[in-house]
């Protein structure tokens, strides 16, 4: 007769890597997730529920200790009491007679601390939601000290392959509150929640669960076409497309643009730091047909910004050359894969260097050897790329 408890050994423990649960009996498992990590759980039922409570990593804990922790909590139960309730209520307890720092405080302790040095203010309630939603549930109210890997990876585990870039960030705001806890004082040791050298021995690498996604763009043989369907449209929103078009220019630099960011005059676009991905000034050569965009603003002026949103000073929306795009029936592709659009352009049909390529869609140089003796802006050379690509766009054209 096959015995009820105590089926595992060392051998089988270590032989086996297939994902699974492998019971040891008495509500003791042996969990091994898809990136082949090993730790224990002890599962059972409370008032018709499936409960499951880790028991640590198989690296820290082993067999024998394992199968003693799983006694204590069938002890608990035999006791009518709840193993994760009566730890939780432990861990508090110790929290209350310590006074130790929660994660959760240090979360917001670190964002109170860099929150204005944010230029985007939805970004700290990018980092609030999303320890909210990942990190808190499994962090609850325990000491920031007792943050380890077994802790860390129980977040991350159940979305690093289904939501990867989500999981990605919620990792490094993790890595980041547990380095500011070291330095505040409230924790010490290395970081659980590395990945170099640490976690990148656990999760398997983004580039194999995670398909670049690339925004869909307008093939630039269609371009020319296209414009001239753009101009015949009415609105702002057909306004602000074109001149996106125009200066291969990201969707929240066009709809924010104020009057003083242009100089008519020289043809010149300044964009500020703040308003800019990279954080550094950006300027943009204008041809002839972008300035006569944003002269005809000026017939509709009502604030600072040059295209003016139907909420009384505000630009408009960041959704509304989406929807003008809905509207034309090009549902196939994105505002944003127009830069795409005007790379593949210069890549395929100019000989303009690839330096003046990036650089006039403001992409930083990734090479910092190369980077530090990049001191100019090519606005020249931009300039005249930016006038071919004008007239390579001119409802007249054809491929």
């Amino acid at each position: 007769m096959p015995r009820a408890i105590n089926k595992l050994n060392q051998l089988k423990i270590t032989k086996t890597t297939k994902t699974g649960l492998y019971a040891d009996g008495g509500g003791l498992y042996l969990q091994i997730t898809s990136t082949g990590a090993k730790s224990w759980l002890f599962r059972y039922m409370r008032a018709g529920k499936a409960r499951g409570m880790g028991l640590g990593p198989l690296h820290t804990i082993g067999l024998a200790e394992a199968r003693a922790r799983a006694l204590d909590c069938r002890r608990l139960l035999l006791d009518g009491k709840d193993p994760i309730d009566t730890r939780n209520a432990d861990r508090q307890a110790q929290l209350a007679a310590t006074g130790e720092m929660t994660f959760e405080k240090c979360a917001e302790k670190y964002i109170a601390a860099h929150r204005a040095g944010w230029k985007n203010a939805k970004h700290a309630d990018q980092w609030t939601n999303t320890l909210a939603t990942y990190a808190y549930p499994v962090f609850k109210s325990l000491p920031v000290s007792a943050i380890d890997t077994s802790l860390v990876m129980i977040v991350l585990e159940p979305i690093w392959t289904t939501k990867t870039e989500t999981a990605t960030r919620v990792r490094g705001r993790i890595e980041s509150v547990l380095d500011w806890a070291t330095v505040s004082g409230y924790r010490s040791g290395e970081n659980p929640a590395r990945l170099k050298g640490h976690l990148d021995n656990l999760l398997p690498k983004r580039s194999k669960v995670q398909k670049v996604a690339h925004h869909p763009a307008l093939p630039y043989s269609e371009l020319a076409n296209f414009v001239a369907l753009v101009r015949a449209q009415d609105g702002a929103a057909a306004r602000a497309l074109e001149l996106l078009i125009l200066t291969a220019s990201r969707t929240n630099e066009v709809i924010a643009s104020t009057w003083q960011e242009f100089d008519l005059n020289t043809g010149v676009w300044t964009i500020p730091a703040e308003r800019m991905k990279m954080g550094k000034e950006h300027r943009v050569p204008l041809s002839p047909r972008a300035i006569e965009i944003v002269k005809a603003q000026e017939a509709v002026r009502q604030n600072d910004y040059v295209f003016p949103g139907a909420r009384y000073g505000k630009p408009l929306s960041n959704m509304a050359m989406l929807e003008l795009l809905k509207r034309m029936g090009r549902t196939d592709i994105t505002v944003h894969g127009f830069r795409s659009t005007f790379r593949d352009w210069a890549g395929e049909t100019t000989h303009y260097p690839r330096e003046v390529c990036e650089a006039a869609l403001a992409h930083g140089i990734k090479d910092k050897a190369e980077a530090a003796y990049a001191r100019g802006d090519l606005f020249a050379k931009r300039a005249a790329m930016m006038r071919d690509w004008a007239i390579f766009a001119r409802p007249d054209a054809r491929p």
